[in-house]
């Protein structure tokens, strides 16, 4: 996750603390955009779940796939990248190496789903571990496309994909990205269900291995089945594809103005061009560095946070907001911000308080 701060917001702070330099105009944080890869399932020689209807996955998943990105690539400050955008097959490994390159803020996948029955709905995965024999059927048919890459014995050595039990690794590798990413697909699940009134399967934990490739939060979307008559044949349609597409791009917005939220009051991140200052104390304010926020409410224990202590939570708009320190100086709220970043919470930011927990806007609190 970074920071994505308008020219306007960072000049004004930055001219408040410093001499600002010629060169810090043309820093890359102040175009940095939302990033996005979206990953189309399946692709050439894979044609995905098979349909008797004719219905191809990989098809229908691409075609959604840039319905979807046509529509984010509306919003000036989300970039879109694409791991295929024709009917290619691109290894897993290669997905994740696509999104991690980017140094993406999301990682979507798109599927179609399959059943022998007529079963039918949408349903959104994260990565974890196998909580049921359905959950672990679904990965492992999405997984099975490695045995048509080349040497996938040796690339995907560690993995048993007939074991549940070999999805914990899986899961404590993107422990950290894991609340993002059910608030991501909850916000994918919510739409699918309110706005495109789809039965609502509910989000669900699985050891995709598309998934565990990511270094970001990442969901895999299962649109509906593509076995079921009626829903195959909406997934099919022209139609039903910009439906999804559009539902999962007002998710995307949704989610990306939730995690940050904090645009209009944030600090940029100065530590390390402004060097050392002396206290600045402002009375009746408490500054806090937010860590991080997700639906999961935790223990404020060092545990939970990397070791970090004097740790604080919140609950607002659904969600809850963990908090690092507690502090009327800013020169030691921003020493807590660094200390922040160096234990890994990258997207780390300053807050300010008035009493009784009421926040208010950290650039009219500084000026």
């Amino acid at each position: 996750m970074r920071n994505l701060i308008s020219f306007s917001i960072y000049l004004t702070l930055l001219m408040s603390f410093v001499n600002v330099d010629a060169a810090y105009l043309t820093d890359p944080i102040l175009t940095k955009k939302f990033k996005v890869v979206l990953d189309a399932g399946h692709g050439g020689h894979d044609p995905g779940k098979p349909s008797k209807a004719g219905y191809k996955e990989s098809d229908i998943a691409l075609k959604i796939v840039l319905a979807l990105g046509k529509e984010l690539e509306k919003n000036k400050d989300i970039e879109v990248i694409y791991t295929r955008k024709t009917d290619v097959f691109v290894d897993l490994f290669k997905r994740g190496q696509i999104a991690n390159k980017a140094n993406a803020d999301l990682f979507i996948s798109i599927h179609c789903n399959a059943h022998t029955s007529q079963a039918y709905g949408a349903e959104t995965y994260v990565l974890g571990l196998h909580r049921n024999a359905t959950n672990l059927n679904v990965a492992k048919a999405e997984n099975s496309v490695i045995f048509l890459e080349e040497n996938y014995e040796e690339t995907y050595a560690q993995y048993d994909l007939s074991s549940p039990e070999s999805a914990i690794g899986l899961e404590l590798m993107q422990e950290e990205y894991l609340d993002q990413s059910i608030l991501l697909a909850s916000l994918v699940q919510d739409n699918f269900r309110e706005k495109l009134k789809r039965k609502d399967r509910s989000v669900k934990q699985a050891g995709f291995i598309v998934l565990h490739q990511t270094v970001m939060p990442s969901v895999l979307i299962e649109t509906g089945f593509i076995t079921n008559t009626k829903e195959g044949k909406y997934l099919n349609s022209s139609k039903g594809q910009k439906a999804f597409a559009m539902a999962i791009a007002s998710s995307v917005r949704e989610y990306k103005n939730k995690i940050f939220s904090y645009l209009d009051n944030s600090t940029i991140d100065l530590v390390e061009k402004v060097g050392v200052e002396e206290d600045r104390i402002v009375d009746g304010i408490t500054f806090k560095v937010q860590l991080a926020a997700s639906k999961r409410k935790l223990e404020t224990k060092p545990y939970n946070f990397k070791g970090l202590r004097d740790i604080s939570r919140l609950k607002k708009d659904g969600l809850y907001k963990y908090y690092f320190g507690g502090t009327s100086n800013y020169t030691e709220i921003k020493r807590k911000l660094k200390q922040a970043k160096e234990k890994g919470y990258t997207s780390a930011f300053i807050v300010s308080f008035q009493k009784n927990n009421i926040q208010v806007p950290l650039q009219q609190v500084l000026n």
